[in-house]
């Protein structure tokens, strides 16, 4: 056995120095698939903004990011990047300064309450219980408060939350409040959902059972989704391409296929395959670290700028 975890080692260790080789080998851009069917994504050249005393603060700049339906997408980026500024516009929170959004290959000029959002934090309401609060969507779409509750008590279970329809938030555990947060958005009945970084705030192995819970729950809704995170293992495990974005303003660094066969268990993150991918996400993410450095390293004594 010692000598099994030895040569398993090894192994991870050899695909993780070749994939930073070819990562750095390879351009920083990649093919992207077309985007056809109910429920895709296509953004092309969208920058983005804001106006701050004393000037022009530039979020994001000349993005374009393709999503077929049904795909699951992740992106991933340093903070302040502008990812979650991406994931508003989608939504329709946001307009862009340049750029257009199409949604189904079409212009979406009107996307507010077209897709599914759900954030980092759940947003439970805590004076309604469980199956009130996964129902909230619905009713504010003009759905009958009893037939939405129907609809909502029949997939408690899938959800991980039967017993606890009656309940309320305070007396879930983070990953419940989660998964009820998801079954609030996945009634909404879009064909996307938008995540914002939905595990950031959970304990490591509560984040590692969602996230192969997600997965089955993908498989089974048959959405399409585009996540947010910070978390590599978590978009190379989850995803069928993953985005990486420079730090602001945020543009696409590099579009990495992730080419692990689906279904997928958390035990991929043990073999070289994955080590491999997650090689190649980091050293484009950790080459945009170093350009930062050097960017901003402070000159020597005596020279000048």
């Amino acid at each position: 056995m010692p000598q099994v975890a030895f040569l398993l080692r090894a192994a991870r260790r050899r695909a993780v120095v070749g994939g930073i080789a070819e990562a750095r080998r390879q351009p920083m851009t990649s093919h992207e698939p077309e985007a056809p069917g109910r429920g895709s994504i296509r953004m092309e050249g969208v920058s983005k903004g804001y106006a701050m005393a004393g000037g022009w603060l530039p979020v994001l700049e000349d993005v374009s990011i393709v999503v077929g339906g049904g795909e699951f997408v992740s992106i991933i980026g340093p903070s302040g990047c502008g990812k979650s500024t991406l994931l508003g516009i989608v939504a329709g929170l946001e307009e862009p300064d340049r750029g257009i959004v199409l949604l189904d290959d079409a212009p979406a000029t009107d996307r507010l309450g077209g897709v599914g959002y759900m954030h980092q934090r759940d947003l439970l309401l805590p004076w309604r219980s469980v199956l009130d609060n996964t129902i909230l969507g619905l009713e504010v779409r003009g759905a009958p408060r009893r037939e939405a509750r129907e609809r909502a008590r029949a997939m408690l279970s899938t959800f991980g939350l039967e017993g606890f329809g009656d309940a309320y938030p305070a007396a879930l555990s983070g990953g419940m409040r989660q998964r009820a947060a998801f079954l609030r958005t996945a009634l909404a009945d879009q064909p996307v959902v938008l995540l914002d970084e939905p595990f950031g705030a959970l304990d490591s192995l509560t984040r590692a059972s969602l996230q192969v819970w997600l997965l089955r729950m993908w498989e089974m809704l048959g959405k399409t989704i585009l996540l947010i995170t910070h978390d590599v293992e978590e978009a190379v495990l989850l995803s069928d391409r993953v985005y990486a974005l420079t730090s602001r303003p945020g543009r696409v660094q590099k579009a990495l296929p992730v080419t692990l066969p689906r279904p997928r268990e958390y035990e991929m993150t043990a073999t070289p395959e994955f080590a491999e991918l997650k090689a190649a996400l980091l050293a484009t993410l950790w080459s945009q670290d170093a350009e930062e450095g050097t960017r901003h390293r402070p000159a020597p004594l005596g020279s000048r700028r």
